[in-house]
């Protein structure tokens, strides 16, 4: 057998895999299991599901969850989007050192004190603590997701197609929508997937910053687990792996589509 793939390497792939994901599986069977008690198997059945959708505080924390995760990962994919055009597009400028630092700290800072830090913040401002200061959170740490995601495909733009456009006549800003965007569009569309999941798996940052009526499902599901785990929590768990892994399926589709399409109209100019 090829030492490349040696019993050692497939072995250590079974069990790789399995650690990761076979906790994932047992929790998806278990939320169709019968049974109240989530260890013992008492036979198939989708009444934890039913039983979900009837309590109504998973279903705010749900619905909050959703409303902050979708307003900022846009809002994060903008201004990500705009800090990674900056870092490539200009090499020099007064304070870019500090810009730089600014943008990337929440890759390496401690959830703890990025929560803390804004919390802080919210409280010398007079900021009362809700849906908005979350919101202001997520944004904060998921920008720089977004700007690493996205700057590393705008270095391997190749500018002159945009140049190129503006020697045609078109303005700088309508060439960077009409051209540029397209191109790194992918690039874009992941940078909002990962800010969307990182806001959906929240829980540190979004405790120390929320406040009455801005409880997130993270927070709902770890009250909830301290007393024990019941069955509608991996419903509400496996609702959640489903929601992301169609996402992540359908990036991935049209990512793949708009490559190949990109590739067809380049050798259909390249055939002219």
């Amino acid at each position: 057998m090829n030492a490349r793939w040696s019993w050692f390497n497939i072995t250590s792939v079974v069990f790789g895999f399995a650690f990761l994901y076979l906790p994932i599986v047992l929790l998806v069977i278990y939320s169709f299991n019968e049974s109240r008690l989530v260890t013992v198997w008492a036979g198939f059945s989708t009444k934890w599901y039913g039983e979900l959708f009837r309590n109504q505080g998973l279903l705010d924390a749900a619905w909050v969850t959703v409303r902050v995760a979708f307003i900022s990962a846009t809002v994060a994919t903008v201004l990500g989007t705009l800090a990674a055009v900056s870092l490539v597009r200009f090499t020099r400028f007064n304070g870019r050192t500090l810009f730089t630092g600014m943008v990337y700290a929440p890759l390496v800072m401690p959830e703890v004190i990025t929560g803390l830090s804004l919390l802080l913040l919210f409280v010398s401002i007079n900021f009362a603590r809700g849906f908005w200061t979350v919101t202001l959170a997520h944004i904060t740490f998921s920008l720089c997701f977004v700007a690493v995601v996205v700057q590393s495909r705008l270095v391997t733009f190749d500018r002159s197609l945009e140049e190129a456009a503006q020697d045609l006549g078109c303005p700088p800003f309508q060439a960077f929508m009409k051209v540029t965007l397209p191109v790194i569009l992918p690039a874009v569309i992941s940078g909002w997937m990962l800010a969307f999941t990182l806001s959906l798996d929240d829980l540190v940052i979004a405790s120390f910053t929320s406040g009455p009526g801005a409880t997130t499902l993270p927070m709902k599901i770890y009250s909830q687990v301290r007393l024990g785990v019941t069955p509608e929590i991996n419903a509400v768990c496996t609702i959640l792996i489903g929601v992301v892994s169609v996402g992540v399926i359908i990036a991935s589709i049209l990512t793949k589509t708009r490559e190949v399409q990109r590739q067809r109209d380049e050798q259909a100019a390249f055939a002219q």
